[in-house]
């Protein structure tokens, strides 16, 4: 059924992968993913690391290199107008900035934001360049706020931007659900893992 958004011209044709891609993983870190932190509380979120596990580990058995990043802050300057005062107890080197062990690998790039955006302020475009990729694939949380951004920037910064929707997680699906429809009418491709192996071995291969 076409709804307003398609008979307008949105979601006309998909992105797809380019020649070369990373990973990045938005906030899978202990404060956001584990039970014992009250940001960490959704089950949505786990359920989400724990299918985010399985890709990863067959990206970089594909050479696919992986940037995390998290949130730490330095106190309330640092932290500056976030309407969420738990994020002012995760400190740089704290349990809640360390990343979810689920995700996590020694090869792996992390760098440390304090806004939305992993991109906003933070070597990632850079070190993405460095890589000298073009498309990156999105995973982690929370969909309607650091993944969203991130896609936002990471489009803005001409890459190709594939969201993994399985591997991001909110407080609520509705949420979720909500802005991963937004975005792939927009800025991205969301796709399952299945698809998301496929197009990363494609690139391996050719």
């Amino acid at each position: 059924m076409t709804d307003e958004f398609d008979a307008a011209g949105y979601s006309s044709h998909d992105i797809g992968f380019g020649r070369r891609a990373a990973m990045l993983v938005v906030d899978f870190q202990r404060a956001l993913t584990e039970g014992e932190f009250a940001l960490g509380r959704s089950p949505h979120v786990r359920d989400a690391v724990e299918r985010s596990g399985p890709l990863l580990d067959r990206a970089r058995a594909l050479g696919v290199p992986v940037l995390h990043t998290a949130v730490a802050f330095d106190g309330p300057a640092d932290l500056g107008r976030w309407k969420m005062p738990e994020l002012g107890k995760i400190t740089p080197g704290s349990a809640g900035a360390e990343i979810d062990p689920k995700v996590w690998h020694p090869t792996d790039e992390l760098v440390i934001k304090k806004a939305p955006s992993a991109f906003f302020g933070t070597p990632v475009a850079s070190i993405l360049r460095y890589w000298d990729v073009d498309t990156v694939v999105v995973l982690g949380c929370m969909t309607s706020g650091c993944i969203r951004a991130s896609i936002v920037d990471a489009f803005s910064h001409g890459l190709r931007t594939i969201v993994v929707g399985e591997c991001c997680g909110d407080q609520q699906q509705e949420a979720h659900r909500a802005n991963l429809a937004d975005v792939g009418r927009r800025y991205a491709d969301v796709v399952g893992v299945d698809e998301a192996v496929a197009g990363l071995e494609a690139i391996a291969g050719a």
